[in-house]
């Protein structure tokens, strides 16, 4: 007999999300599972600092928000039979476990707890703040196969939130490539929650009542909410894989094919997408639209997963600080060539002289500006060094020297700090067989998760024929964004573009026109950077990754935007020639 599908929904994008979103996907709707995704590569620095700190305290290393939301929902989850899994344990699964226990004895409810640990490897990394092997969903899976009401871990990949419960759910081995290579694509659509429904969305002012409370004009926004207050994603899995994307009745937001195909876009690479459990195929994905709100994705095939495991290092780099001259009116350049020239000669001169010290000019500054802001533009200057004598004092002094003595109208917007410490992400790579994944079971028994059995070293897939180019016709200058979404982000030094066209005519342009060299041109920032395209038909999408574009990592703040986060609205904001068919 079939197993009947699994409705699993997500709650939690980051660490940080909404509070309320635990009891929003408890209460609005029918479902069997509720995840929530804690973790980013920056989060597992902050709590890597925060343990350094507190080797000793026994709530250090997790996300107590976690501990903070099941104090109101955890009697909703048990009454409702919703079991919940998150990888809010960071770098103290156990801990969290405990914490759950003891937050459930004082509720008096009756729950068992579980979780999964063998992913802190820092032990075998010197040097590291925290070191921790991306897992697969096997541990999370034998917990629920035993019973457990809630998993908590420590470092899983997002989409292992999803791929556990299912292989619990559904009683797939680890052999079932296509099977769970489905629920890592569902999973990687619910593991950002509002992203998939509207958040964050290229065409977000199309999405119905988004202007908020009121309209343009003031009368009141039509539709359930908008994007006031979008729902939370949830898929109803299915037991060959197959997904239904869709949220809650009646929240706000928008599913559609866009929405999904924004995310499946997010930070990924290429058309193989390798994880700890299955390489999923992205190149095999068809979406449809399956009713209001609800976006089937058929189609995943899957690959035996690589022979190694993925480990995310992360140490301190050093100390930072930062200093930002207004610079108003006239003679822009000249003002910030003036301060720069003082301010670098003091720093030379310095008993403490920065190892790096990087400038940027925003032109945020109008001519004849009505207001004295709009008048300014921004001179932004970082420095980095080992010692925080010289990046805090050093900076410091003279910067705050230069008040009486350079341009005119000289002020900045916050005095230099001390300084503060910044991180650096590193990916390693370990072989799987050495990890000691372990199911740490609600009666206290550990059951060990054996690594695959079959691998497969991930290779780049030949280039897809491409569809035929647009016949000529008369062009017109415009932004990219009129004809093509975009959603971008990080990964440790490197950033992705993800960009899609909505139609099949739009497609043909784009495929052929945005190639590696046209981006180059577009982002000049690029141009000397390490520009890989991958094409994905399925999708009418192209996705860019840039190599090196963020330095060393999110937490080393190296750019202006140092996640990314907006470089594929900048490059639809860009101009070229477009087909006036098209527009």
């Amino acid at each position: 007999m079939t197993a009947a599908p699994l409705r699993i929904g997500n709650a939690s994008g980051f660490y940080g999300d909404r509070f309320d979103a635990m009891r929003e996907m408890l209460t609005g709707g029918e479902l069997d599972v509720l995840t929530g995704d804690y973790l980013a590569e920056l989060t597992m620095l902050i709590l890597g600092r925060d343990r350094l700190k507190n080797p000793t305290d026994r709530t250090a290393g997790y996300a107590r928000t976690f501990l903070r939301q099941l104090e109101e929902c955890l009697g909703l989850a048990h009454e409702r039979g919703v079991r919940i899994v998150a990888n809010a344990g960071g770098l103290n699964p156990a801990g969290l476990a405990d914490a759950v226990r003891e937050l459930a004895d004082r509720l008096g409810i009756p729950v068992r707890v579980a979780h999964v640990e063998g992913d802190d490897l820092t032990a075998l990394h010197p040097g590291s703040l925290a070191a921790h092997a991306y897992l697969g969903g096997f541990g999370i899976a034998a917990c629920l196969r035993e019973g457990a009401d809630i998993v908590v871990t420590g470092r899983v990949t997002d989409a292992a939130l999803v791929t556990g419960p299912a292989a619990a759910h559904f009683g797939w081995g680890p052999g079932e490539y296509d099977r769970l290579a489905g629920a890592v694509v569902a999973g990687h659509v619910l593991e950002c929650g509002a992203q998939a429904t509207g958040g964050n969305y290229a065409f977000f002012h199309e999405v119905h009542g988004a202007h908020g409370a009121h309209d343009l004009h003031g009368a009141r926004a039509p539709g359930p909410a908008g994007l006031r207050h979008p729902g939370f994603p949830l898929a109803e899995l299915h037991a060959d894989g197959t997904a239904v994307i869709t949220k809650h009745p009646g929240t706000g937001g928008l599913v559609d094919v866009g929405t999904v195909t924004a995310q499946l876009l997010y930070e990924t690479g290429g058309a193989r997408y390798a994880g700890p459990d299955v390489t999923a195929r992205l190149d095999t994905i068809r979406l449809t639209q399956d009713g209001p709100d609800r976006v089937r994705v058929e189609g995943v095939r899957g690959e035996a997963p690589p022979p190694t495991l993925k480990v995310g290092l992360n140490r301190l780099g050093g100390f930072r600080n930062e200093v930002t001259f207004v610079l108003t009116g006239l003679e822009i350049e000249r003002k910030a060539a003036l301060v720069r020239d003082q301010l670098e000669t003091a720093l030379a001169a310095a008993k403490y002289r920065p190892e790096h010290v990087d400038w940027e000019l925003a032109r945020t500054d109008h001519p004849d500006a009505r207001t004295e802001e709009t008048a300014s533009a921004l001179l932004r200057v970082v420095v980095r060094d080992p010692d925080q004598n010289a990046v805090g004092r050093t900076l410091g002094a003279a910067a705050v020297e230069l008040a009486l003595a350079s341009y005119p109208g000289f002020h900045v917007l916050a005095p230099p700090g001390k300084g503060a410490p910044y991180g650096v992400f590193e990916a390693a790579y370990v072989d799987r067989g050495t990890v000691p994944h372990t199911a740490v079971l609600h009666d206290g028994r550990r059951l060990p998760v054996p690594p695959a059995d079959d691998t497969l070293v991930p290779r780049p897939v030949d280039e897809p024929p491409l569809p035929e180019p647009l016949p000529p016709g008369p062009l017109r200058r415009a932004p990219l964004g009129l004809v093509a979404g975009a959603r971008s982000g990080d990964k440790g030094g490197d950033a992705n573009i993800g960009l899609w066209a909505r139609t099949d005519d739009a497609w043909r342009w784009l495929a052929h026109t945005l190639t590696t060299d046209r981006l180059r041109e577009l982002l000049p920032e690029t141009a000397d950077l390490t520009v890989v395209r991958h094409v994905l038909p399925n999708l009418r999408a192209l996705n860019f990754e840039i190599v090196g574009i963020l330095g060393e990592g999110v937490a080393s703040q190296a750019r202006f935007d140092p996640q990314a986060k907006a470089l594929g609205e900048w490059l639809r904001s860009r101009h070229l020639d477009i087909p006036e068919s098209l527009l």
